[in-house]
Formats: C-alpha cells, sequence, structure tokens
C-alpha cells in the first residue's frame, strides 16, 4: 500500500486513512494510494464496507494547488471520485478538521458522510479562479438542491457541518471518537442490509424543479457582473446537474473546470494565494524566538490609532490606548463606542463581544499605563520631533525587549528610533486606513533592527488577521510609493486632456476597488498637500510636476470630508458626483502651460497606469525596498484595491508580457522623460525570457 494512504481492515471494513502532512492534500501519491486501497478492499470477500478517513488534524482540506495550470497526473481526482461512488460495497467518509474543495468532492462521492461535531465543510476553487472539477458541481446539488449548492460554492467560505446549510451532505455527526464512531455506523448499516448509495443517483434536490431554476436563475443575476469568470461557470455546472444526465454534466464540468485552470485569471488568484504565504517568512523568525504579545499599548487615538486598537481587539489582545489629555481621550474613546454600537445594531457584531472589547480596552493619558505592553505603537501626527519626543517618552517606561514601533509615512525610522537606548527594537509599521479593515502590514526594518524584534512584529501582526510584507530600508514604503507612481501617471494624462472622472472610470472597469481620484477624495488631499509643500522647500525636483492638487486645495478643496475634493459631496450625492468647477480649473491649468488637450481611450489609461506601478515596483526591487514581486502584489491587493484576479502589478504586468509594458513605458516618454524612465530589470527578464515571477524565489 502506498505510504499515502494506510490500510487495513477491521472486522469486515476496511479503512484508508490517508496520510499527508499537513491537511492530507488530494495529490497524486493520495490518489494513487485510495485507487489502490479501494481496488485492494473490492477484491478481498471478506471486506464489506469501507471508511475513508484522514489522519493528524483534518480530513483532506482541497487538492494540491501546485498542481493546477499543470498536466495532471494519473489518477485524476474525477476518475477516482467515481470509483468510489460506483463501488459495489458500502463507502463512509469520515470527515474530521476541515473538508475543502477536492477533499469535500471525495467525501461527495463516498455513500455516507459521518462527521464530527467540529468539522468544516466547504467548496473554495471559486478564490482561485475555478470550480469543482472532480463532481462537485453534480453531486453538491443533487443532495442540497441549487440555491445552498451554490452558495457554498460562490462563496468559497467554509461552513459548520452542525450548521442548517450542511444538513443535507451529512448523514451523522458525532462527538468523540470519530474512527470508531464511523465503523460503527458502517456496521448498523450492514446490519440493516444498506449497501452502496451512490450520490450520482439521489435526486432530493432536484424534487421542485421550479424553485431549482428559479435559485440558478437568481444566483446567475447575481454574478452577472462580477468580472471573474469562474462563479459564472460554477452557476452554468449547477444549471446543467438538473439538465443533462449525470455523466454528460460531469463531462460539462470538467470542461468549464479546464477552461478556468488555465485562464489568466486563474493563473493570478493562484499566485496571490502563494504569495500570501510567502511574505511572512522572514528570515529572523526561523532561526529567533517571538515575545508572545498579550497587551498592546497605543499612542494617539486618531483614525489609525483607533483602527489598530479595533484590529487588537478583534484578536483578543489587551489594548491601552494613550492620548496627550482627558478631553482628547473621551473623544476617542467615544469615537470608538459609537462604531461598536453601530456593528452591534447592523447585527454585524454580537452584543456580548462589543463588551467584550471595552473591557479589555483601557484609555489613559500616563505612558506609565504602558509598563506591561509586549508592543507599543505611536501614531501620532508625522512630525519629527513629536515622535521622536514620544519615543524617547516611551524608552523610559516600556519594559526591556518591548517592540516600540512608528507608524511614520515621511521619516527616517532611525532618526526617530535615535531617541531611545535601544534603537534596534524600533520598526516601522505602514497599514493604511481604515487599519482593521486592511489586511497587509508593512514591516519597515531599518538597518541593525533586532532579530527578537522583527520576530515579535511579524507574529503580532499574524495574531490580529495581517500579512506582513517586509519593506527595507529606514524609509521604505512600497504601497505607498506604487499608488504615488500611479497617481503622478493618472495626474499626466489629466493634464494632457482626460479628467478625473474618465480615469477613475477606466480604472474601476479595469478592476480597482476606486479610482484614483475617488480614493484621494476619500483620504482627505491635506497630507498629500502637505507633503507636496515639505517636498518643494527641499528645492526643485526633476521631472514634469502637474499642480492641480495644490489648486484645490488652495481652493478649499480637501476632498470627501470637506465636501469636496476632485467630487462634489453632498445629500444628493453622498458618493460624489462631478463638478464642472473642477473641470474648469484643469482647463485654466492646461492653458497657463500651453498643453493641447488629447483624447485618451479607457485602455490608453488602464496601460499607463499599469506601467507606472510596474516600473515603480521594479525600481523598489531594485533599490532593495521590496523582497520581491510577489510582495508588492500583497501589499497592492490587500491595502490598495489591486483587484485580486489580476494578481497585483507585477504578476499583470507578467500576463501582459515583459516587453509590451517595457515599450509602453517608452512609448509615453515623450509625456515625462524623468518619470517614464524604464528600469533595466526589463531588459534583463526579456533577455532572460522570464518574467517577474522569476525573481520571487
Amino acid at each position: 500500500m502506498d505510504k499515502a494512504v494506510g490500510y487495513e481492515v477491521d472486522d469486515a471494513i476496511a479503512i484508508l486513512e490517508i496520510r499527508n502532512p499537513p491537511v492530507n492534500a488530494v495529490g497524486a501519491a493520495v490518489r494513487k494510494g485510495l485507487e489502490a486501497g479501494l481496488r485492494r478492499a473490492l477484491e478481498d470477500e471478506t471486506v464489506k464496507a469501507i471508511v475513508i478517513l484522514g489522519s493528524g488534524r483534518t480530513f483532506p482540506a482541497g487538492s494540491d494547488i501546485r498542481e493546477f495550470g499543470r498536466p495532471p497526473a494519473d489518477p485524476g481526482l474525477p476518475g477516482v471520485c467515481n470509483d468510489i461512488e460506483t463501488a459495489p460495497k458500502l463507502v463512509v467518509a469520515a470527515i474530521h478538521g476541515t473538508a475543502l474543495g477536492g477533499g469535500f468532492e471525495l467525501a461527495l462521492a463516498a455513500h455516507h458522510r459521518v462527521a464530527d461535531a467540529a468539522a468544516r465543510i466547504g467548496f473554495p476553487e471559486v478564490t482561485l479562479g475555478i470550480l469543482p472539477g472532480a463532481g462537485g458541481t453534480q453531486r453538491a446539488p443533487r443532495l442540497a438542491g441549487a440555491g445552498d449548492a451554490l452558495d457554498l460554492m460562490l462563496s468559497g467560505r467554509p461552513i459548520a457541518v452542525t450548521s442548517p446549510a450542511a444538513r443535507p451532505y451529512i448523514d451523522k455527526i458525532v462527538q468523540g471518537d470519530l474512527r470508531d464512531a464511523a465503523l460503527a455506523y458502517a456496521r448498523a448499516l450492514l446490519a440493516q442490509d444498506k449497501g452502496a448509495r451512490p450520490t450520482r443517483d439521489i435526486r432530493k434536490g432536484f424534487g421542485d424543479p421550479m424553485a431549482y431554476q428559479q435559485a440558478v436563475a437568481l444566483r446567475r443575476d447575481g454574478v452577472a457582473d462580477r468580472p471573474e469568470m469562474a462563479p459564472r461557470e460554477i452557476v452554468n455546472c449547477v444549471e446543467a446537474a438538473e439538465l443533462l444526465p449525470f455523466d454528460v454534466g460531469l463531462t460539462f464540468e470538467r470542461a468549464a473546470f479546464e477552461e478556468c485552470v488555465q485562464s489568466d485569471q486563474a493563473a493570478s488568484l493562484r499566485h496571490v494565494f502563494f504569495a500570501e504565504r510567502r511574505a511572512p517568512k522572514f528570515p529572523e523568525i526561523e532561526t529567533t524566538r517571538a515575545t508572545p504579545v498579550t497587551q498592546v499599548g497605543i499612542v494617539g487615538g486618531g483614525a489609525a490609532g483607533r483602527g489598530l486598537a479595533l484590529a487588537c481587539l478583534e484578536a483578543d489582545l489587551d489594548v491601552v490606548l494613550i492620548e496627550r489629555n482627558k478631553a482628547a481621550l473621551r473623544d476617542s474613546l467615544g469615537k470608538m463606542n459609537t462604531y461598536l454600537d453601530r456593528q452591534v445594531a447592523q447585527g454585524r457584531l454580537r452584543g456580548a463581544a462589543r463588551d467584550g472589547y471595552l473591557m479589555r480596552l483601557h484609555g489613559k493619558t500616563d505612558f506609565v499605563a504602558l509598563s506591561e505592553a509586549d508592543i507599543v505603537i505611536e501614531t501620532v501626527a508625522d512630525d519629527l520631533k513629536e515622535k521622536q519626543q514620544v519615543l524617547f517618552q516611551l524608552d523610559a517606561v516600556v519594559r526591556e525587549e518591548a517592540v516600540l514601533v512608528s507608524t511614520t509615512v515621511r521619516h527616517d525610522v532611525q532618526k526617530i528610533a535615535s531617541k531611545t537606548g535601544d534603537p534596534g527594537w524600533v520598526l516601522g509599521l505602514d497599514i493604511p486606513n481604515p487599519v482593521h479593515l486592511r489586511q497587509g502590514g508593512e514591516v519597515m526594518v531599518p538597518d541593525g533592527a533586532s532579530k527578537a524584534a522583527i520576530a515579535t512584529m511579524v507574529g503580532f501582526l499574524r495574531h490580529i488577521g495581517k500579512i506582513p510584507i517586509r519593506a527595507k530600508g529606514n524609509t521604505a514604503h512600497i504601497g505607498r510609493a506604487i499608488v504615488a507612481a500611479y497617481r503622478q501617471a493618472a495626474d499626466l494624462l489629466v493634464e494632457d486632456g482626460a479628467t478625473p472622472y474618465l480615469v477613475d472610470e477606466a480604472m474601476r472597469a479595469f478592476g480597482m476597488a476606486q479610482g484614483p481620484y475617488e480614493q484621494r477624495d476619500w483620504e482627505g488631499l491635506q497630507e498629500e498637500w502637505a507633503l507636496r509643500r515639505a517636498l518643494g522647500a527641499q528645492g526643485p525636483h526633476a521631472g514634469r510636476q502637474v499642480t492641480i492638487v495644490d489648486r484645490l486645495c488652495e481652493a478649499g478643496r480637501f476632498g470627501k470630508a470637506a465636501g469636496r475634493g476632485y467630487y462634489l459631496y453632498d445629500a444628493q450625492s453622498p458618493k460624489g458626483r462631478p463638478d464642472p468647477q473642477v473641470v474648469a480649473l484643469i482647463r485654466q491649468e492646461r492653458e497657463a502651460k500651453g498643453i493641447s488637450a488629447r483624447r485618451f481611450t479607457p485602455e490608453d489609461i488602464q496601460r499607463h497606469c499599469l506601467a507606472a506601478m510596474v516600473n515603480e515596483g521594479a525600481r523598489l526591487l531594485r533599490i532593495g525596498h521590496a523582497r520581491c514581486p510577489s510582495d508588492i502584489d500583497v501589499v497592492m491587493v490587500h491595502n490598495y484595491g489591486f483587484p485580486r484576479w489580476r494578481g497585483g502589478p507585477m504578476k499583470a504586468a507578467d500576463i501582459a508580457g515583459i516587453r509590451t509594458v517595457q515599450r509602453d513605458i517608452e512609448r509615453f516618454a515623450p509625456q515625462d522623460g524623468v518619470f517614464w524612465s524604464a528600469e533595466p530589470v526589463f531588459d534583463t527578464l526579456f533577455k532572460a525570457g522570464v518574467g517577474f515571477d522569476s525573481l520571487n524565489g
């Protein structure tokens, strides 16, 4: 028997135990082992039934994602599932942990399913740009009907086996020893002379044909405007389950699966999946023990401080929030209370959970309250002297080996750290607002940073549900640098003839969560204006300067909070509407510089903006601020609204073609030769016949 699947017989019942840690993925070795074990059990006349279960912590939690997009290795999972289903002897799947994707399809192919009460089931394939391709779209609706089956597949989220939506799939839920319970269940069925029960022959989910098709139509309408192809194909396959004979439906499903798995979207989503797992692998965590974080100190109760506090409270950590005086503290705590009450009122948070948050939130005005904190994050105004003063005060009260963190955007982390006794324990952190809703956390790692501090920071971010991404350098910012280049490209387009509204529309069509001007209005323009003035005070900068945002701010147009920025906001247009005054202001700027307006298509706009992001990403790689292209993609997908199904800007460049992006940059050079200067890596990659993905290691 293959070592990936154990085989034993217990009183006439063959036990096939999948042994492929850590998650028992249904890879080629497991599939071979299952086929061999099934064949052996069927050939043994003394065996009356078969139980399939997983060793360790879970039933198979999916297929081996590394096989997707490659030539399939025999036997394929669809064939294995069909062989299990058509076996003449009773087959019982015993589920614990998480039976997901290919693992859940394996369970559905069994004749009965027994589950541990804590188990979860689901189809996460849609999050990878594919669909269940081993009979899942055909078997699940036979048991549960179209509505519940589609909801499970289209959400990609697992559900508890004890939930009402899971009931049609599970025959028995057990407490205690799952193996013994599964064997007892199989023996009880045999005693009742109940043998094989192929799922393909069950038609319970087809009981009301009209309701079935109405559910299909409703979900089809729901995915019609989504840019991803997999959701639409899932709906088509579930519709086919009722309309086509089972074997024809399997063929239909497999064709749709192959089309999806070979698509650029699936390749991009797989890329993000692996990138998310690569990013937190800082070298320091391999050799250094992280300090467990139980209490977090936060200095400053503005939007960033409150967001960090919420993220920590959601992760069951104690939080000490420091404000400069009692009035500011009351204001900060009041805003947090209002937010939490609104979450409860909207049904997004239980009242008991809110009460638990508030019990673990301690508002103070004295830094001494931070003496027991494991990590302290300052979120005060981005003024160098103020941040240095805060770090100096913290250094006097925090315990040894507490990590100090600055959220500076403009200043050198080492200069801030210089006011402490041990600068190696000071790191930078950048999570854009709203902090508690963003998933990426850029960790700025200055030269000489303590390995223990880095390891603790990585562990802390993972604990609060963030993906740590390394930004190497005292002033390194990955996401903000990419976004600055993106916005500069957009500004050049607007000054040359586009409008902010056309640019936003084109980039939303590209898949961005917001257009660049919507995003700037939402953030507020004051900080950008202050940064521009600070840079201007340092002397003239090379390249073309677009000053439209300066004119807007001079006119008091500071963004959404002010009621007007690039857009106009009022009761009739809370999300903003185009403002003719902005168009007139831009026209005046254009005329003052002697620029003749040009027309730009949506594709022109998208290519300019993508090329700018990619070229800046290449620059960050060259100077060492970003460790690898996939880290850039994780930051942009999770913090700045880049479409996940495009994989991030660096993956999008690989799909568009390295030479294509380079030629775009060269073609745009007359617009601004300094800004549109292609990074050397484009030639290097093109000559080697590879893309940015080759730099991910």
